[in-house]
């Protein structure tokens, strides 16, 4: 199969031409060169990275190989990893301010994120075999055949495992691993968040659903870089 990049490569290499200083970033940032390069090429470029070749003010000419971490996934991916990079090329030779949220927004799928205890709650507190449940708030009743029906996939997996953690034990787990998490959302917050109210936001946010917390800083930020690189372009 063709790669969909390269096989445009040389209009992605005539276009970047008018993006001489994003070139030079990519350069001093990705390709790790130091010194002062003051002119930057794309060569050749496909899913997997980009060819660049820079001349430096001593005159010295070399060229190197940026990696796409990850690929592109196709020809439409092209413009806003570009672009992403350009923002991390910048605020990482200090050409541009880190971007800064100064609002908290609640993640879009934290109603999942209930899962993540619903899931424990069903395989270690489902009731003895023959037992009906009692609906809140009615006089009804769910009946024994239709609650054993229900749990009996809960029961299949933990006879597979030989045992049945507590409930207590699973959530400890889980919030082992979100006080893990919320140490990286700490660090994000450190950088680009401002206030400590939208910090210690993020921070709970973290501790009770784990990843949603930080990609949701992630994204806002990437956002944000997105915004600014293209106001400059």
């Amino acid at each position: 199969m063709s790669d969909p990049v390269a096989s445009k490569s040389a209009f992605l290499c005539m276009y970047m031409r008018n993006h001489p200083d994003t070139l030079v970033a990519y350069v001093k940032y990705f390709g790790k060169v130091r010194g002062q390069v003051v002119t930057a090429q794309m060569t050749a470029i496909d899913t997997k990275g980009m060819n660049l070749n820079y001349q430096m003010k001593s005159g010295g000419n070399d060229q190197v190989y940026v990696q796409f971490k990850p690929p592109l996934a196709g020809y439409d991916d092209v413009k806003p990893r570009l672009l992403s990079m350009k923002a991390d090329a910048q605020e990482g030779l200090g050409m541009i301010k880190a971007p800064q949220l100064t609002t908290f927004e609640l993640p879009g799928s934290t109603v999942y994120a209930f899962l993540v205890y619903l899931i424990p709650a069903y395989f270690t507190c489902y009731p003895p075999l023959g037992t009906s449940i009692q609906i809140p708030f009615t006089s009804n009743e769910i009946p024994a055949n239709i609650v054993d029906i229900f749990f009996n996939p809960a029961r299949a997996v933990i006879a597979m495992l030989g045992f049945r953690p507590t409930f207590r034990s699973v959530v400890g787990l889980i919030l082992a691993c979100h006080t893990v998490e919320s140490l990286y959302t700490w660090s994000l917050c450190r950088r680009y968040v401002s206030g400590w109210g939208v910090r210690a936001a993020y921070m709970v946010t973290t501790l009770l659903f784990g990843g949603l917390g930080w990609i949701t800083i992630n994204r806002r930020i990437q956002q944000k870089r997105i915004e600014s690189v293209m106001k400059a372009e």
